[in-house]
């Protein structure tokens, strides 16, 4: 009966038909010979910065192991945003992906009312590649020997109690501080994560809660004293120097980070060949090693396990910025 039928067919409708049918064969076909051209993977931020060294790092072993090129691609802007606005509105097909960063992503999400995207509905996570903590750092003048004294200060001196910050990621780490504390502290924003770490050196600011690159030189150099690292454990940039949890506040738990996103709707099949792949490449030995050398903790956790970090970030910065009154515009 169906050889019947189809020799009954019009030449024409014959073609349709198989047009028909192969067109449905396409999406699978795409999916099985996944990836087969190039691979773009868009930076929020401008080439030589931390991310865009994530990037590269991790791209050239993912070219390796996936047999494709990996273009790397820079669209700085609105710190990160600009980029991820972009990529969330790119074909779900695999071949345009997001370094996205815990200060577009996460803190983003809790700050930004109006943002035009969410890290975990409008994208798919599919690992992180690093994490790391900030640095507390305060005058070489100021009597405090502690994040415990440094509070007794500022509560004793409100009037002179404020901290630098540069954007909303240091911003909510030193709200955090404040809120578990008590302690005053007025916001002094600067242009730059070094700029910031300049006026502490200057006595211009009381304090300031920074990443490690800009920081981790001045504390060395003695122009600033570093007092406490976010989080659990020690920084081993600067192993004499206390974590937040031992200095007796486990809850200014804040790590930074980076991962790799696909925009939603990628097909399971692709985005499991892309976590796969990227998870190997950031465990290589060559590549990890890299990583840390960078004071960095290397990534390369399941994407479901880092879909659930990123929700309980938002939900933590969601409660910090409501509880402290934080106002973001964009």
């Amino acid at each position: 009966m169906r050889n019947t039928f189809i020799g009954r067919l019009a030449p024409g409708s014959l073609i349709a038909l198989l047009m028909l049918v192969t067109a449905g064969l396409d999406p699978a076909r795409a999916q099985t010979d996944y990836p087969n051209r190039p691979i773009r993977v868009v930076v929020g931020f401008a080439a030589g910065g931390g991310n865009d060294i994530f990037a590269r790092l991790v791209g050239q072993k993912l070219s390796e192991i996936i047999g494709q090129p990996v273009v790397i691609e820079n669209k700085p802007g609105a710190g990160g945003r600009l980029s991820a606005d972009y990529v969330a509105n790119q074909p779900a097909d695999g071949y345009t992906l997001l370094v996205g960063a815990s200060g577009m992503m996460s803190i983003a999400a809790a700050v930004y009312p109006k943002l035009a995207y969410h890290p975990t509905k409008s994208f798919v996570p599919l690992t992180m590649i690093a994490n790391f903590p900030l640095i507390m750092v305060i005058p070489n003048t100021n009597p405090a020997r502690n994040v415990k004294g440094l509070v007794e200060w500022a509560k004793a001196n409100p009037s002179k109690s404020n901290y630098a910050t540069t954007s909303p990621a240091f911003t909510i780490t030193s709200e955090l501080l404040k809120l578990k504390t008590g302690m005053p502290g007025v916001a002094i924003p600067y242009k730059s994560s070094s700029e910031m770490i300049l006026s502490v050196a200057q006595e211009l600011s009381l304090f300031a809660i920074a990443d490690g690159p800009p920081t981790v030189p001045m504390v060395k150099g003695g122009q600033v004293r570093a007092i406490a690292v976010t989080g659990a454990v020690r920084s081993a940039e600067l192993p004499d120097v206390p974590s937040m949890a031992e200095s007796g506040f486990p809850e200014v738990d804040v790590y930074l980070w980076s991962g790799f996103f696909a925009p939603a709707g990628t097909p399971p099949a692709i985005t499991a060949k892309l976590e796969g792949a990227l998870r190997q490449a950031i465990k290589d030995p060559g590549v990890s090693e890299k990583l840390k050398a960078m004071a960095v903790n290397p990534g390369g956790n399941p994407g479901e396990e880092f879909k659930k970090m990123i929700d309980a970030d938002i939900a933590k910065f969601v409660d910090v910025a409501k509880a402290a009154n934080l106002k973001f515009t964009e």
